[in-house]
């Protein structure tokens, strides 16, 4: 019988989670260089980046001046070489957008000869999909080493009051599941 009612608890749960956090929920949406958009002139995308955290899902928005410039990703190797004869992908829009649909490093650089090397570049690290606080464990009871090494009373422990008694020691206590990414 507990076994039926756990199972339709976590199942009620897991549907209550989809429906207020919603199925296929999109990621954020980052706007490449903010409102300098994605240029040679005045952006350090390194540093823009790094100001961020990017997952799957995430949306990335490359907006440029698609006469001058386009949008081109490629390996780690040719990010560093800033190479764009062999791309995994080029977008040439001048408003596109790209889902990040797997974790790991992206890296896009400007195809046009020269941008890439005065700095048109962008690499960043894409983190899976989280859901967020629901993640977490639900905290349970902690027990001292004392209670789980051994099953008889402590020597100490009598039916005297102990002057700690009321210390925030002798509270219930609980440990917090680590945090979710």
């Amino acid at each position: 019988m507990a076994s039926i009612n756990s199972k339709s608890f976590f199942t009620s749960l897991m549907i209550i989670v989809a429906l207020f956090f919603g199925v296929g929920v999109q990621g954020a949406v980052h706007k490449i260089g903010d409102s300098s958009g994605w240029t040679m002139m005045g952006v350090d995308y390194q540093a823009w980046a790094s100001s961020r955290t990017f997952q799957v899902g995430d949306s990335l928005i490359f907006e440029y001046n698609n006469e001058l410039h386009d949008v081109t990703e490629v390996t780690p190797h040719d990010f560093e070489l800033c190479y764009s004869s062999n791309p995994l992908a080029r977008y040439q829009t001048g408003s596109d957008t790209v889902t990040l649909t797997k974790p790991g490093f992206q890296h896009f650089i400007c195809g046009v000869p020269g941008h890439c090397d005065i700095g048109q570049k962008l690499d960043i690290l894409v983190f899976p999909a989280s859901l967020g606080p629901v993640a977490a464990p639900i905290p349970g009871p902690v027990r001292s080493p004392r209670s789980s090494m051994s099953p008889s009373p402590s020597p100490l422990a009598d039916s005297s009051p102990s002057p700690l008694a009321d210390s925030p020691t002798s509270a219930p206590q609980f440990q917090m599941g680590p945090s979710p990414l």
